[in-house]
């Protein structure tokens, strides 16, 4: 027997809901258990009036303006899956009304009295919002962190270096495009043997990458920062720190765009406070929540970006201690970006918090 609220169900609201990640987090919500009331979704104006089915019903997408947050209030929830600006200006007027505002975005990762949460890490600290905010973190940081945490938890975390190889779709559905556009352009050819050839083919609109992505890979994503670093790396590193409550780890990033769609993938070198047990941390990756441990390279069994692609776990594999350091631990994650990276993390926040109102 399905247990009755002794509260009406709290109503959801989806601002962004006819982008990428919108499209993969109405998907999660036929596939979950059902915990909402009125399902709002919200776009901006030139989307307004379409039609997207969500758990079988058909719902009109509304324009974003205050009218659309009209009736939410205390125990409802808002997602923001839009850019920085727009999570700004907006989340603050959802949480006047006593709605919670759960942001993907860049917006308040930074901000201390906004907790940045991943539910498999820290699952907790959604309940401490003084803003009445809660945000998720950047999908590459979402990609490694429940394996990270799990390792931490048993051997406390010392340093950590991570590169990433980081698919088209997280630019949004222009940087998929953006690929498919160049792939055919480069299908069949005898491209990518010559200086410059590949970039005459593209041309100049790269789109969102630093430089043709097709046959290439461009360790870019960000914007220029202080000695190098991208805006991008430093967003990583900050959001590790903050979501394993680690402020002084010492973390470097590289960031690197591939010619994949859907799927990050990161390989990662963390080094512990004290000695590492490869078959030991095998263990703790199997029972960790929200990871599956894919690991048998005899077979040709580890994770790829292919396989991780419209699943919800981080896929790890390529376990192994490190040569010269019995402390450090060397493997390779994959995770669905616009999923495990946003959306999933999106909606598993947003369930934590209808929780506290059942």
């Amino acid at each position: 027997m399905t247990p009755t609220r002794s509260t009406p169900a709290p109503a959801l609201a989806v601002v962004g809901a006819t982008g990428a990640v919108g499209s993969v987090l109405l998907g999660i919500l036929s596939q979950r258990a059902d915990v909402w009331g009125d399902i709002r979704l919200i776009a901006s104006p030139r989307s307004a009036g379409r039609v997207l089915a969500v758990r079988g019903e058909e719902i009109e997408v509304l324009a974003l303006t205050e009218d659309a947050f009209d009736g939410l209030g205390p125990g409802d929830v808002v997602i923001f899956l839009t850019p920085a600006d727009v999570s700004a200006r907006w989340a603050p007027v959802v949480t006047t009304r006593g709605a919670v505002a759960v942001d993907q975005s860049p917006a308040f990762r930074d901000d201390p009295k906004v907790p940045l949460v991943v539910p498999e890490v820290n699952g907790h600290a959604v309940r401490m919002r003084p803003r009445g905010i809660v945000a998720g973190p950047d999908c590459v940081t979402a990609s490694m962190i429940a394996a990270l945490g799990a390792l931490h938890a048993e051997y406390g975390l010392a340093d950590l270096v991570v590169s990433s190889y980081q698919a088209a779709s997280a630019a949004g559905r222009g940087g998929t495009e953006t690929l498919r556009r160049q792939m055919s352009l480069v299908a069949g050819t005898s491209l990518g043997e010559q200086p410059g050839d590949v970039r005459r083919a593209v041309g100049e609109d790269t789109g969102p990458f630093a430089a043709p992505l097709a046959l290439n890979v461009v360790p870019w994503s960000g914007e220029l920062r202080e000695d190098g670093w991208s805006s991008h790396e430093l967003a990583v590193r900050a959001e590790t720190r903050r979501i394993l409550d680690l402020a002084d780890l010492p973390i470097a990033v590289t960031c690197v765009q591939v010619p994949v769609l859907t799927g990050h993938s990161l390989s990662v070198r963390a080094r512990f406070e004290r000695e590492v047990d490869a078959g030991h941390a095998r263990e703790i990756l199997e029972a960790a929540p929200g990871v599956v441990l894919v690991d048998e390279p005899a077979a040709g069994e580890f994770p790829t970006p292919v396989d991780a692609a419209g699943t919800d776990p981080a896929w790890v594999g390529r376990v192994r201690a490190s040569l010269d350091d019995r402390r450090a631990l060397e493997f390779f994650v994959c995770a669905d970006n616009l999923r495990k990276g946003a959306a999933l993390n999106a909606t598993q926040i947003s369930e934590l918090i209808a929780g506290e109102f059942a």
